[in-house]
């Protein structure tokens, strides 16, 4: 089978290749990919990994082996999965309880959008608790996890302020944002939840803005700046106030059902998938470019040839 692996003597750092089929454990289903996306993480991936390693996290596509022990979806099935590597292939081994069958009225491309980006965004959300009538606050609101976060966060009943560019004000008000400003020193607060990707200043003022008892899921940090936290930050006016970090991979089991509970409401309208940029997956490196040039608001997806 052909997989784009890590490669330091290519221009782009990947290469396309021939390699063997990948090996299904009982309980893992082959499945014949027609679709992944690219998700910010995977730029430092790509930097740190080894010649011969095999990207990849998003993957959709049909179940061409069912699982030797029985469970999940059968053969020809239309599925989608978040895995830990090797998605960037014309085949992948996955665990069936990673799996989630996509209803027939959501394509390959609208699905791939959700494994990572959608299970950080309703995971993320879940550290705040019950969300109705609560002020949320979601930095980097125009990225991929930013535009779940606000959707979830509406449809549960919070009262969402977005930080974003203002060219993006009136794309994010239509999925649920009540207030769009440009610069997190402008959300006035307290905020029970704030959901924090951009770190260094924008982290510090969110510890700012926490309401007492409130939390703060910090998932990423785009800026790449440190935070200096002290306890003063927190004493007087925020008593009781949690930092909590959150990686999907160390987020706990489920992923498949989670997968699955997003598909229904992308089935039904309730939950917009953006799909910014779609490439053949040999034209990789024209989406990596447009992903670190930050080019666009959504999802870039990469389609295999069936």
């Amino acid at each position: 089978m052909l997989a784009l692996v890590i490669s330091s003597d290519s221009t782009t750092g990947l290469r396309l290749v021939e390699l063997a089929e990948p090996h299904a454990a009982s309980n893992e289903a082959l499945v014949s990919v027609r679709a992944t996306s690219l998700n910010r993480g995977e730029l430092r991936l790509l930097a740190t990994r080894s010649n011969g390693w095999i990207p990849g996290q998003d993957i959709v596509g049909i179940v061409e082996r069912a699982a030797a022990d029985g469970s999940g979806p059968a053969v020809g099935a239309r599925v989608a999965a978040l895995v830990d590597q090797a998605g960037w292939a014309e085949r992948v081994a996955v665990p069936t309880d990673r799996l989630a069958v996509l209803p027939d009225d959501v394509s390959f491309v609208s699905a791939a959008t959700l494994p990572v980006a959608g299970t950080t965004a309703l995971r993320t959300l879940r550290h705040g608790g019950g969300l109705a009538g609560q002020q949320v606050l979601i930095t980097g609101a125009s990225g991929a996890v930013g535009r779940f976060q606000i959707q979830l966060a509406h449809q549960q009943g919070g009262h969402v302020t977005a930080v974003a560019a203002s060219r993006h004000a009136e794309d994010l008000r239509g999925l649920g944002a009540e207030q769009v400003v440009d610069a997190i020193e402008l959300a006035e607060g307290p905020f029970s939840l704030i959901t924090e990707s951009v770190g260094g200043k924008s982290l510090a003022r969110a510890i700012e803005r926490v309401a007492p008892g409130g939390t703060i899921v910090m998932f990423g940090s785009s800026s790449g700046e440190l935070t200096p936290i002290g306890f003063r930050q927190f004493v007087p006016d925020h008593e009781g106030a949690r930092l909590q970090t959150f990686a999907y991979y160390t987020s706990g089991p489920g992923i498949g059902a989670d997968i699955a509970s997003l598909l229904t409401p992308v089935a039904a309208g309730r939950l917009e998938t953006r799909v910014a940029l779609t490439v053949p997956w040999t034209d990789i490196a024209q989406a990596l470019d447009a992903l670190r040039q930050r080019s666009f608001s959504g999802k870039a997806v990469l389609t295999m040839a069936e």
